[in-house]
């Protein structure tokens, strides 16, 4: 039986949860909010990028198997798909735009003078983004 920290939760501890909070609260991210916080929806996206789900109803059914390990992932919150399409739907996008724009800050600076074996002229940023479908609008004529 695992003794230590899931492999997840390790790698959640690089971000640094101090600025995540103060964009929170510069943006007023936790307004009206009772359970699911925006670091808890930072998680759940967080997770679903580094185990490629392509889904909410995915997200939420990968995140549910895992039940009894939420908490010692991080996640406070109940993690439902509801709960998340409407965190994605109304909390403010700058809280994360710029907490991206931090850790790429912080990335330059840590691999400023690694060679990757190919020689630019500019500096190349790769992002492995995908679209999450967070609900579809019902127009009546289907």
């Amino acid at each position: 039986m695992n003794s230590g920290k899931t492999i997840f939760s390790q790698i959640m501890e690089y971000p640094p949860s101090y600025e995540f909070r103060l964009y929170v609260k510069r943006y007023r991210g936790q307004y009206k909010i009772k359970s699911f916080s925006c670091w808890d929806q930072f998680l759940c996206m967080s997770f679903a990028q580094l185990t490629y789900r392509e889904s909410l109803r995915d997200i939420q059914a990968c995140l549910r198997g895992n039940q009894p390990k939420l908490y010692h992932m991080g996640f406070r919150g109940n993690v439902s798909r509801n709960t998340l399409a409407h965190a994605n739907q109304v909390r403010d996008w700058r809280i994360y735009a710029d907490f991206a724009h931090l850790l790429i800050g912080q990335a330059r600076i840590l691999y400023a003078h690694e060679d990757f074996g190919v020689q630019l002229k500019q500096t190349v940023y790769a992002f492995f983004v995908f679209q999450v479908a967070l609900f579809r609008p019902f127009s009546g004529q289907e």
